[in-house]
């Protein structure tokens, strides 16, 4: 290497270091349905869907579908008759169908601790929004039987059943069968959760059963709770997780919420 060819290289190193500013590249994660973690599952809810229920819808909620009817008894359970209260209560069910494997059918006495649990879910949810006087004393039971299952049945069958409900006491104001809408306020439902680390909203059924950890949020159009189910199926989860997961399910409802005062318009221009 001659004289000059060391100067050359000497002079290179001496030159300032130049640094090229990358943009920030955000990786768009994309689920088995196409979604983003943030987006919930396309939703229509089919108002009238049992000829004969005092009120009725068909909730497609993606792959899952669930029909919710409500039905009218003019009477009140033993321990509420003088109290001039009325009472909802539900019933859940899923048809045998309904998943891959063919599920065994319920019957009495035979009645599964998930079915229970879920049935009473759905019956605090609607009783939640109702004000009971103006009800009187008369109940309406809620029946929930999922066709399809593919991931929150439950939160579905809540959102539906709202609309089911409003459906029902619509009718029965038109009806004479009670002075005005008891109805105070909307509510439904919807599940949230942690796949490998990040925030799912609305997981389907392969989501639901990956999950670190997965959340079931009942709210109001107000924006209250009615009830927050959640667990670590495999891992902790932190405070800054779980405000994330709740602000994530608020949106998610106030979605659904839009899709149930859409049937309700469909429901009041049936008249």
């Amino acid at each position: 290497m001659t004289i000059i060819e060391k100067q050359e290289i000497v002079h290179e190193l001496k030159r300032p270091i130049k640094f090229i500013r990358c943009k920030k590249i955000n990786i768009l994660i994309r689920r088995n349905d196409g979604r983003t973690p943030a987006q919930f599952r396309k939703t229509e809810i089919i108002p009238s869907f049992m000829h004969h229920a005092e009120g009725s819808v068909l909730i497609k909620s993606g792959n899952t579908h669930v029909i919710c009817s409500a039905s009218l008894e003019l009477n009140v359970p033993r321990w509420m008759k003088g109290s001039g209260k009325g009472w909802i209560t539900a019933e859940y069910s899923m048809l045998p169908r309904s998943s891959g494997d063919r599920i065994r059918r319920e019957r009495n006495g035979t009645i599964k601790g998930r079915t229970q649990e879920i049935q009473r879910l759905i019956g605090r949810s609607l009783r939640a929004i109702v004000d009971m006087d103006k009800l009187g004393e008369k109940t309406i039971i809620v029946d929930c039987d999922v066709l399809r299952a593919d991931g929150g049945t439950r939160t579905a069958a809540i959102t539906g059943s709202f609309v089911a409900l409003f459906q029902a006491l619509y009718n029965m104001k038109n009806d004479h069968v009670i002075g005005e809408l008891p109805i105070i306020d909307h509510v439904a439902a919807i599940s949230v959760g942690l796949v490998n680390g990040t925030e799912y909203l609305d997981l389907d059924y392969v989501e639901d059963s990956s999950a670190e950890v997965d959340l079931n949020v009942v709210m109001t159009g107000s924006g209250e709770f009615v009830e927050i189910q959640g667990t670590g199926e495999k891992n902790t989860f932190t405070k800054k997780q779980l405000d994330n997961l709740i602000k994530m399910s608020q949106q998610g409802i106030h979605n659904l919420i839009e899709v149930q005062k859409l049937a309700i318009k469909t429901i009041k221009n049936m008249d």
